[in-house]
């Protein structure tokens, strides 16, 4: 293992050399830990605790996806014009201070204005990390982006655990609790901010290499992507995906509980399939390298249409569970291929614009699902809920073979 001089607090501290990408990854999991312990299980704890109805809960929970549909895109065109790592440090900022204002909340209100603003992290983070990732490497781009989703999936996995054990274990009659844990949210967020400023800047090794100046104004840069039908296509895709797995997440408890499942059948099944994107998208991305990405994507979302499908009209635990298992399965097939997809498509120097692009429209997409779902749960059942995420992944399918000319 080599050695560097980082010059920390006024000293320079001798340190283990550790790759960029390797940092990427640390901070990624550490940033989307303390993003996800801070509404997941508690955000609706705590409105509720402040005196907030489930109208407030939802407007509430739908904040920071507002902010990653509005400034996901901008902050990716940003980074290529300024740097990846300003806009990194800028998201680093947000981790480290957004959770310390939710120990001063008092009123919902309070909480809406701190989710918009803890919102900016992740739409800065998510698509100028993913244009580090991209700027480092071609030929194992599907799989080193794997690596990377796999970090912030632990993240993602691990906090609301975490924050479950925290609230029961140090709920007091004042606090229930929440002081604690937004505490080590906002550690975590301390953490992401201090992997950031290891990262090497302006050299050979840098996660952010020089990229020429991209003179593109942002609505030509808009535009430029816009007309491109491969990169707006696979968007499209990845938008299907998330509308699907927003109507999975949101309605599966609700159809578990519906067919006699217990609770913890049904928390089984949803953990089970995000250990499978976890553990097979490293894999499945790998796989894209080394025999093309389209086919890849297309056969990701017609199994993904096939298993909403099977969760429409599953009536057993066991089925209920392959058919979640199945479904993070071809989750990493689509999207370990994907993202890789749009960098390969893009320029080198519009490769932040292009992943926020990508961020905006998925956050669409996942915003949408469980309203419609929703929508139809209530105007007709939960299977149709599921219908409809199937039939969006197999529209989409179909669009992308007509789009590229792709033969199965």
């Amino acid at each position: 293992m080599g050695w560097f001089m980082q010059f920390l607090g006024g000293v320079y501290i001798i340190m283990p050399k550790i790759s960029p990408f390797k940092i990427l990854c640390a901070i990624g999991l550490l940033a989307i830990f303390s993003s996800t312990i801070s509404k997941n299980p508690a955000l609706p704890l705590l409105v509720t605790h402040i005196g907030g109805d489930q109208m407030a809960v939802g407007f509430i929970a739908g904040m920071s996806a507002l902010t990653g549909i509005l400034f996901s895109f901008p902050a990716g065109y940003l980074s290529d014009r300024i740097g990846r790592y300003r806009m990194l440090l800028m998201s680093g900022c947000v981790f480290a201070t957004a959770p310390f204002f939710y120990l001063f909340v008092t009123d919902v209100w309070q909480i809406a204005i701190i989710r918009f603003y803890h919102g900016l992290a992740t739409a800065i983070f998510g698509p100028v990390a993913m244009a580090c990732v991209a700027d480092l490497y071609q030929g194992s781009r599907g799989e080193k982006m794997g690596w990377f989703s796999t970090a912030t999936l632990l993240g993602r996995f691990s906090a609301p655990a975490l924050g479950g054990i925290i609230l029961a274990f140090s709920a007091t009659q004042d606090t229930y609790g929440f002081t604690t844990l937004y505490l080590v949210c906002g550690a975590a967020g301390l953490g992401a901010l201090s992997a950031m400023v290891l990262l090497p800047k302006n050299n050979e090794d840098s996660p952010v290499p020089q990229i020429k100046k991209n003179n593109e104004g942002l609505r030509k840069g808009i535009k430029t992507l816009v007309s491109d039908s491969g990169i707006m296509m696979t968007c499209g895709v990845e938008a299907a995906i998330l509308f699907s797995y927003g109507i999975f997440e949101t309605f599966l408890p609700l159809r578990g509980l519906k067919i006699g499942l217990s609770t913890w059948e049904i928390g089984i099944c949803i953990s089970s399939q995000i250990i499978t994107i976890a553990v097979s998208k490293p894999v499945l991305g790998r796989f894209s390298d080394r025999h093309g990405r389209p086919l890849q994507i297309i056969w990701g979302t017609i199994i993904a249409g096939g298993c909403m499908l099977m969760l429409a009209f599953s009536f057993s635990f066991l089925t209920l569970l392959a058919s979640s298992i199945l479904l993070g399965v071809s989750i990493s097939i689509v999207t370990s291929a994907s993202a890789a997809h749009i960098a390969d498509l893009s320029k080198a120097g519009n490769h932040g614009a292009a992943m926020g692009m990508l961020g905006s429209i998925m956050d669409i997409g996942h915003t949408v699902g469980p309203i419609v779902g929703g929508v139809l749960a209530v105007s007709f059942s939960l299977t149709h809920s599921f219908l409809s995420g199937a039939a969006m992944l197999m529209i989409s399918a179909f669009s992308f073979i007509y789009l590229h000319k792709t033969k199965i």
